[in-house]
């Protein structure tokens, strides 16, 4: 654990250091994005706060290669070096987009690109965890598609929900640290000679990098992640997720207690699950105007929050804890009786859900109807007798 929280520490040292010097370039050479219509923010922002992130995450890598323990990770394994290359690519495309508003065609040819890279040099899904028994895919072409399939899903989820300030980065923070928790507790109870694991290493930096960049992007932001930062942490998310699920055959996330053995599946959409239906429904939402799913729109879940009625802050706090109820919720699965975690579950989803709805429900509720004149006049004389 010493180790993954050093890591976890040099990431945020790093990213919150780089973020202050990406501000300052940002603000150097005017790099900020016009204000668009559907934007929440009313002064000019530099984007570049991909770059923090990036290096955050650069920093504790090359750092956990050659540190104590981890560097097990890396011991005749190129997975982490292909996760870093594609992040590379990623970066690299979300700063483009950024700077020059590339079409959207172009970005997701370039989110392919990363997302293949991964596949092919990084990380792979070997195992889909179906009940009762996970299905191997032994094709390999097969494990290439699906892994790029699912990065670049991740990818532009976490940047459909980049829209106020703190957002993202906090979602990745509380969703980061509950993966972070799961892989590290199996690892942990297995009987194992290495204990060491590339899913656990990549959440821990995920959750420093972005701890760090959040120190800057708290509202009023003072620097935006951007296309770069949301997609490389999607990108990064999604490699551990694949990492855990080709685990499940190796008998570690099997318990006796119920259904754990799909964890390593449900936890990452679990963490991911407010930006991927932040993502669907984005995409019904403008493909039955005939739209592009990748055209922008004010329509994400964070401004209906907004538009019901909480502020920014509150908006963003809000989405904080549905987060902690779902990725939280998904690691107690593998702690405790399933049937236990799915009531508590369900019973915090329920007081979420009414929570949410306050503002919506509190202004549809039916007030006093029109008093009659005679009311009027007895209230009138009452006041008078006063």
């Amino acid at each position: 654990m010493i180790m993954y929280l050093l890591m976890m520490l040099t990431a945020a040292v790093v990213s919150y250091g780089a973020t202050w010097g990406a501000r300052l370039i940002g603000s150097r050479l005017q790099l900020f994005s016009p204000i668009r219509s559907r934007d929440t923010h009313s002064h000019k922002v530099s984007r570049l706060g991909g770059l923090g992130i990036y290096a955050g995450f650069l920093a504790a890598l090359c750092v956990a290669s050659q540190s104590f323990f981890v560097k097990d990770i890396f011991r005749g394994n190129a997975s982490p070096w292909g996760v870093l290359a594609g992040a590379t690519v990623i970066v690299i495309v979300g700063l483009a987009d950024d700077l020059l508003d590339l079409r959207w065609w172009v970005k997701l040819i370039g989110q392919s690109a990363a997302a293949m890279v991964v596949a092919i040099w990084g990380v792979r899904m070997t195992i889909v965890p179906l009940i009762p028994e996970p299905v191997v895919v032994e094709n390999e072409i097969v494990s290439i598609v699906l892994t790029a399939g699912l990065i670049v899903t991740a990818m532009n989820a976490f940047n459909f929900i980049d829209g106020l300030d703190g957002l993202a980065a906090g979602v990745a923070i509380i969703g980061g640290a509950a993966f972070f928790l799961t892989a590290y507790w199996v690892h942990r109870t297995a009987v194992l000679l290495d204990r060491s694991d590339l899913a656990t290493l990549l959440t821990a930096i995920v959750v420093g990098s972005s701890m760090g960049f959040l120190l800057h992007n708290w509202f009023p932001s003072k620097i935006f992640m951007g296309d770069s930062g949301a997609m490389l942490i999607g990108l990064l998310m999604a490699s551990a997720g694949v990492v855990s699920t080709g685990q499940i055959s190796s008998g570690l996330y099997d318990r006796v207690n119920g259904i754990p053995t799909i964890i390593p599946i449900l936890l990452p959409f679990a963490v991911l699950f407010l930006p991927l239906l932040d993502l669907g429904l984005a995409v019904i939402r403008r493909t039955a105007v005939g739209r592009s799913p990748w055209s922008a729109d004010r329509g994400h879940l964070h401004h209906k929050l907004m538009d019901i009625g909480y502020s920014h802050r509150a908006s963003v706090l809000l989405m904080y804890a549905w987060t902690c109820v779902l990725a939280f919720g998904g690691l107690a699965f593998v702690v405790y009786p399933w049937q236990i975690v799915l009531a508590v579950d369900v019973a915090a989803a329920s007081i979420m859900a009414v929570v949410t709805a306050w503002p919506y429900l509190r202004d549809k509720a039916p007030g006093p109807g029109p008093r009659s004149e005679a009311e009027a006049e007895a209230e009138a004389e009452a006041a008078g007798q006063d």
